[in-house]
């Protein structure tokens, strides 16, 4: 069994964070351990409130897992304040962890701010350049390479500018907010572009959908998986979890997605 480590918030409604991590890297097949960077008071309908973790207390849970168990991928989520990314990108070269996805988690489903702005040029110095594999949505992405992103071609650019300018070794541009199409691309460390299309499904319950994706990357990376088999099994996983949760009455906002439909009979 393969270990796996999300460093990320905690989502007392359950739906993204630590919590999806955790239910996806289980559902995979592996074994979950976590860190947790900030506690958030948040529901399917916003965020009430962002409660940092100490940057002690942050440390000392990183020390107390990576001295004792030894993993085989890395998933890094919300990270929310420069000291934390400091610190997180000082652990990740610390203990050598390799096959880390980076989910450069910046503003929630609802709209909600997760990342402050001084902590952007840490990601793009110290985090970005330690990453196999980072994964922003078109947001993110636009913010990241500094452009607007409004087609495939734009999307084709901000990955080779994340990737090339920022020195991370693959990026995958999320296109589930393209009105043209739900295609992602990836942009790969020899110059490749590879496309991956999959069913767009009509569900208002998709809170957590990038949490979700990014655990499930660094769990397939992790059991042996090539970049694009990852990718295209990560993407797979995560549209049948939006198609089995499309019709779920979880509370009264966007709802998660159903981690758990291979379970459900």
């Amino acid at each position: 069994m393969k270990h796996i480590l999300t460093i990320a918030g905690s989502d007392s409604g359950g739906g993204a964070g630590i919590q999806a991590d955790l239910k996806t890297i289980t559902m995979l097949g592996a074994y979950g351990a976590s860190v947790i960077t900030a506690v958030t008071a948040q529901n399917t309908q916003g965020v009430q409130g962002v409660y940092e973790v100490p940057l002690e207390g942050i440390a000392a849970q990183l020390d107390a897992v990576c001295q004792d168990i030894t993993f085989h991928g890395v998933k890094t989520g919300m990270l929310s304040s420069k000291a934390v990314v400091e610190l997180v990108s000082e652990k990740i070269s610390a203990y050598r962890l390799s096959n880390v996805v980076v989910d450069p988690v910046m503003v929630s489903t609802s709209g909600d701010l997760l990342l402050q702005p001084d902590a952007i040029d840490a990601v793009r110095q110290l985090l970005l350049p330690r990453a196999f594999l980072v994964t922003p949505n078109l947001q993110e992405a636009a913010v990241l390479a500094n452009m607007e992103i409004h087609t495939l071609a734009d999307m084709q650019c901000a990955g080779k500018r994340i990737c090339e300018e920022m020195g991370c070794t693959n990026v995958l541009v999320k296109g589930g907010h393209l009105e043209e199409g739900a295609t992602d691309v990836l942009y790969t460390a020899d110059g490749q572009f590879i496309y991956f299309t999959e069913q767009r499904i009509n569900s208002k319950n998709t809170h957590g959908t990038g949490c979700t994706l990014s655990a499930a990357l660094a769990t397939y990376l992790a059991q042996g998986k090539t970049l694009p088999q990852a990718v295209q099994a990560a993407k797979q996983y995560l549209t049948q979890a939006l198609y089995h949760g499309r019709m779920d009455e979880i509370g009264h906002g966007s709802g998660p997605v159903r981690h758990n439909y291979s379970l459900i009979r």
